[in-house]
């Protein structure tokens, strides 16, 4: 029996898909198998970081893809094939990458010896810290407006700082954005150091609501 799914959420992180797979390849393939592994790569690749983007095949998660290994395989080769992806093998291990300008020059990379996979770029994804889903998971729900200003904050903030505010908003029992927003606002305008982070509870609580960032709290 299917189960209903339940609907996206706002918390979510969104990947980008070339034109040319939907206005051709999404008509071309046929094959569940080969739509499942082309859709999943460009996935990882969209989160990792660095000039090359490779996954072997054992990052092609099974359970994920609700495939089997022969079905990832087959999937696989179907996609090499059609020429969608590239396949290149360094040593014990295969790679795939995307047939695009980078994949190319990274297929060239790995055959002249001057990238390897296992050395000089991560072969998982990246993981960035997705501040709408800490923030559900440890303020409140995700409104409108909060979504509006934690998008305003990521673009004002690195993501770490907005991750560690958060943290500290939750060490110190203060559960709202603005406490949140006034420790970044903080940190942008007088400097952030390491120390900070092993301040005490109690000093950091005192000087976010009793300081000129008061304002910003709601008690």
């Amino acid at each position: 029996m299917m189960s209903k799914f339940k609907g996206f959420t706002d918390s979510e992180t969104f990947t980008q898909l070339p034109d040319g797979f939907i206005h051709r390849l999404l008509n071309e393939i046929k094959d569940a198998d080969e739509l499942k592994v082309t859709l999943y790569f460009l996935w990882r690749a969209e989160h990792m970081d660095g000039p090359f983007r490779a996954l072997s095949r054992m990052d092609f998660d099974v359970k994920e893809l609700g495939l089997s290994a022969d079905e990832i395989a087959h999937g696989l080769e179907k996609a090499v094939k059609r020429g969608s992806m590239l396949r290149i093998q360094r040593e014990k291990t295969v790679y795939f990458l995307l047939n695009s300008p980078r994949g190319r020059a990274g297929v060239q990379a790995i055959e002249s010896g001057k990238w390897n996979p296992e050395t000089d770029g991560a072969i998982a994804p990246s993981e960035h810290p997705n501040v709408f889903k800490l923030y559900e998971e440890n303020i409140g729900p995700l409104t409108p407006l909060i979504a509006d200003a934690l998008k305003d904050a990521e673009e004002t903030y690195q993501a770490e700082w907005i991750v560690d505010a958060i943290e500290l908003a939750v060490k110190n029992n203060k559960r709202n954005w603005k406490y949140c927003e006034a420790i970044l606002k903080r940190w942008k305008e007088e400097g952030r150091a390491e120390k900070q982070d092993r301040r005490d509870a109690e000093k950091d609580r005192r000087k976010y609501v009793e300081g000129k960032y008061s304002d910003f709290i709601e008690h």
